[in-house]
């Protein structure tokens, strides 16, 4: 159980105007249109989400660090809960080749404009509702930029099915901060968190909710 920094290539790859969002005078209205996760969300204009979000291999990189420090093997399974488009999915199943990787996420758009080669990889479902799914189904369970989406009681019984669904190892990445400036700037940015926390309180609740696994923050600096 540890704090990794595996995520922060990515996420500083992209520049933000953190006040942007909010000068525009519709960041009610943008967030509302984000949280229905489709056309507006994934490739509409940036006051709504991604503002485009097309395969460019930025997560390749990713990939070879999970590989690589959770010795993924051919045969063994993955989960990513919020899997998007099923990018990371894909360059999974190319970093470690015989690796069985399944995508889940709420967005029908997203699945629906997925990366083609691992649509067979992906289904609908909700990171709020694992009940169905056997405990220790998996070796490795991944829930990037996801968790934070959802109310604290739904997060609380997420965290508590990641440990259960998992043999071991679990990577998750959530937004979090450090400082006044940072809460600031999450708070202009975001569109679709319902948990705002800040890094001790986020390692409070992996405590209190019994969560073993690793974890990533998303600071907006």
């Amino acid at each position: 159980m540890a704090e990794l920094h595996f995520f922060d290539e990515i996420h500083t790859a992209t520049k933000r105007d953190y006040l942007a969002r909010v000068l525009t005078g519709k960041k009610t209205e943008h967030s509302l249109l984000a949280r229905k996760f489709g056309q507006e969300y994934w490739d509409g204009s940036r006051d709504t989400g991604y503002g485009g979000y097309q395969y460019d291999g930025r997560w390749r990189a990713l990939a070879e660090k999970l590989a690589s420090h959770y010795q993924l093997k051919s045969g063994q399974r993955v989960l990513d809960l919020g899997c998007g488009k099923g990018y990371l999915v894909y360059e999974l199943q190319q970093a470690v080749p015989g690796l069985v990787v399944e995508g889940v996420d709420i967005s029908k758009y997203a699945l629906e404009n997925c990366k083609a080669e691992v649509a067979h990889c992906l289904k609908r479902g909700d990171a709020a509702e694992l009940s169905k799914i056997e405990d220790k189904s998996y070796d490795l369970v991944l829930a990037i930029n996801t968790l934070h989406n959802l109310e604290l009681p739904a997060l609380w019984g997420a965290l508590e099915n990641l440990e259960r669904i998992s043999k071991k190892n679990k990577y998750i990445v959530v937004d979090s901060y450090r400082n006044v400036p940072e809460m600031l700037n999450l708070m202009h940015w975001q569109l679709t968190c319902e948990c705002f926390f800040s890094f001790k309180e986020w390692e409070f609740l992996f405590n209190r909710t019994g969560y073993r696994g690793d974890w990533d923050y998303v600071f907006f600096s």
